[in-house]
């Protein structure tokens, strides 16, 4: 079974933070989508390192790629580097969180 990219973003796209009605591909949560032989690597960050949501997050987005991929590995790496900033989000999270503005 090929795994395609396009695939794992639309399961990350099921994955919402329950504080916020964006999902963690448009909030610009994942940095890099690594798809290998056996299986895929995620490095994803959260706008803040004291969230509380964060395990059960990191969980969700690991249970969400595995249902793409089967029976391969997942692995969900948690990354600082570069801190997230509201740049990362996508047209339509801003949008979604009313945050578009003249200086987008």
């Amino acid at each position: 079974m090929k795994i395609e990219k396009n695939d794992i973003i639309d399961a990350l796209k099921t994955v919402y933070d329950p504080e916020i009605p964006v999902n963690v591909w448009d909030m610009g949560l994942i940095y890099d989508i690594d798809i290998l032989d056996d299986g895929v690597g995620i490095k994803m960050t959260f706008t803040s390192p004291t969230c509380p949501m964060m395990e059960e997050l990191l969980a969700q987005v690991k249970d969400a790629v595995q249902r793409v991929v089967g029976e391969k590995n997942v692995r969900v790496d948690l990354v600082w580097d570069p801190p997230w900033d509201l740049s990362k989000m996508s047209d339509a999270a801003r949008v979604e969180l009313d945050l578009i503005n003249d200086g987008w």
